[in-house]
């Protein structure tokens, strides 16, 4: 699940040192929760942007939330071919469509529903995290 190409896309994402070790440090998981987290904190900023007329900021804020999605989708094992992952990237092209749109003509409203989208979703792969983390550190207490 995790490759270079992952990676770079998490650096872009996240250029703070912290934040860059925190996602060195975690699961495969662990950084989709990372991503999810920071795409909908950048969406939310991108929000502020708007109401405050700072286009430039709203566009940089845009850009880095439809590179983060399009991490997301990258790393999507679609070679599988199971429903749960075709559905994830048919939804990460809606977003990022969404996010164009919303970029395009300053629509807080788009930007809500991809949020929306994100906060739906976080909390299955939140508790996936710590399904994974249980089962990690049981396997290493023996």
């Amino acid at each position: 699940m995790l490759n270079s190409k992952m990676l770079k896309q998490f650096n872009k994402a996240y250029e703070d040192d912290a934040l860059k070790a925190a996602v060195y440090g975690a699961s495969p998981v662990g950084l989709v929760v990372l991503l999810y987290e920071g795409a909908i904190k950048a969406i939310n900023q991108a929000g502020y942007a708007i109401e405050a007329q700072r286009y430039d900021e709203k566009a940089r804020l845009v850009s880095k939330t439809i590179d983060i999605i399009d991490g997301l989708r990258e790393s999507l094992d679609l070679q599988q071919g199971s429903d749960a992952a075709n559905n994830l990237n048919d939804l990460y092209i809606y977003m990022k469509q969404r996010m164009s749109i919303a970029n395009l003509k300053n629509d807080l409203e788009i930007l809500a529903e991809v949020r929306r989208l994100l906060e739906t979703i976080l909390p299955a792969w939140q508790e996936l995290n710590r399904s994974s983390m249980s089962a990690s550190a049981a396997s290493n207490a023996y």
